[in-house]
């Protein structure tokens, strides 16, 4: 483990506390505005989504663009917001009458309305395959009502949107085949400035201290939800056998995991936290030597973001990676980490330990790592991508919407 970086935890206090007049305010400071709306904030997709969007375009003055967040708690004044922005952006929001009403209030005020996505949750012919990568009970009637339920409330708000912004371009293929003529723009998801405030400062102390480590060497899984056991299952066989072979070998995890799941000989050596703050994950994260990221490959799984890579790279630790879309797409094998299909992480956890053993070369692909994740998903580089992604949607609309005729929005103004 790398003792260098973070050895207490962070204070921490979640930076979306600002009320809804304070927000009100950040959003007609410029000429052109953008709401965004999340039913509830979170640390996962709001914190991605929303949050770090409104902070990056609030550094870009030149754009002279200002955004701010709302959710469901404000929508008893949503003239105060509806009525002062240009466009509306719905992030990841299921069907509920408070949301087509939203929709409805900005129909009534000709303002685009756009649907921002980040994993592959509004097809219903996708249920079969979110419910076996998940790991859910397929033998309970509640699990498929659950899960039809919530892609068809998440593809009824995508089809009552002008257009679409998403991560990838796997992602946005889908979002076409699923809502036929719909623009998507492509926005992918970066860091904020504490996050990458504080993982740059563990970055530089390992720098300082030359990559020093302690005489154990640690693969960390940050696993993030409950749902990860099929996915860790591909690594599970190959990392009990490094741990034989190896007595330095920790595993970290962070998160859920069925921490059976093929390591029972090692419980002694596996590091279990729970869920941490964004802050305190980046810290946990820089501490171990090798994050390594599997993921089934599947129509699914292809469409979700590289963030576990990126909040690794920034914190100067490498990443092996199962090579789906967003992933082979930001990691060059053996030059800022490694790419690992199913029947390579033997070799590939080798190769990285091999790695881990040669301090020059650790701190080359790190470095390396680390330039990549600053350059392509630093908080302050997306600003205009942001820009263009929300208004050439836009100024085109599908005005009263192909969606408006399938799902007739309540109007309530």
């Amino acid at each position: 483990m790398f003792t260098a970086p973070g050895a207490e935890p962070f204070a921490y206090h979640d930076p979306w506390s600002a009320s809804l007049d304070g927000r009100l305010k950040d959003l007609v400071a410029r000429s052109r505005r953008i709401a965004y709306y999340y039913d509830k904030p979170d640390t996962s997709t709001f914190r991605y989504r929303a949050f770090n969007v409104v902070e990056a375009l609030a550094n870009a003055p030149e754009l002279d663009i200002s955004a701010s967040w709302f959710c469901r708690d404000d929508l008893c004044r949503v003239s105060a917001f509806i009525d002062r922005a240009d466009v509306l952006v719905i992030c990841r929001a299921r069907y509920a009458p408070p949301v087509a009403q939203l929709i409805g209030r900005a129909r009534a005020r000709n303002i685009p309305v756009l649907f921002d996505v980040d994993d592959l949750i509004f097809d219903p012919e996708y249920v079969h395959l979110i419910v076996e990568t998940l790991d859910q009970d397929a033998g309970n009637d509640w699990t498929w009502d659950t899960y039809f339920a919530l892609t068809g409330r998440f593809g009824a708000v995508l089809r009552m949107c002008d257009g679409a912004i998403t991560t990838n371009e796997r992602l946005a293929s889908c979002i076409r085949r699923y809502a036929p003529g719909i623009r998507v723009a492509i926005v992918p998801n970066f860091l904020n400035r504490a996050q990458q405030r504080v993982s740059s400062a563990l970055f530089a102390e390992k720098k300082l201290s030359r990559f020093a480590r302690d005489e154990c060497i640690h693969i960390g899984y940050f696993s993030g939800t409950p749902t990860h056991n099929r996915d860790f299952a591909v690594i599970s066989g190959a990392l009990g056998k490094l741990m034989d072979r190896d007595s330095r070998i920790r595993a970290r995890v962070v998160g859920f995991l069925d921490r059976r799941a093929g390591l029972e000989r090692h419980q002694d050596r596996i590091e279990v936290f729970p869920l941490q703050d964004f802050m305190n994950l980046q810290r946990l994260i820089s501490q171990v030597e090798i994050n390594v990221a599997p993921l089934q490959d599947n129509s699914f799984t292809n469409c979700k973001s590289e963030l576990k890579y990126f909040e690794a790279a920034i914190c100067g630790t490498i990443t092996v990676a199962t090579p789906t879309f967003a992933f082979a797409n930001a990691i060059a094998d053996g030059c800022n980490g490694f790419l690992a299909n199913a029947h390579e992480w033997d070799e590939k956890l080798e190769s990285a330990l091999a790695v881990v053993e040669d301090q020059d070369a650790y701190m080359a692909i790190a470095e390396r790592a680390f330039r990549n994740a600053e350059e392509k998903y630093g908080w302050d580089r997306h600003a205009k991508a942001v820009a263009s992604a929300v208004f050439d949607l836009a100024m085109q609309p599908i005005a009263g919407g192909r969606a408006s005729e399938a799902v007739e929005p309540v109007v309530s103004v």
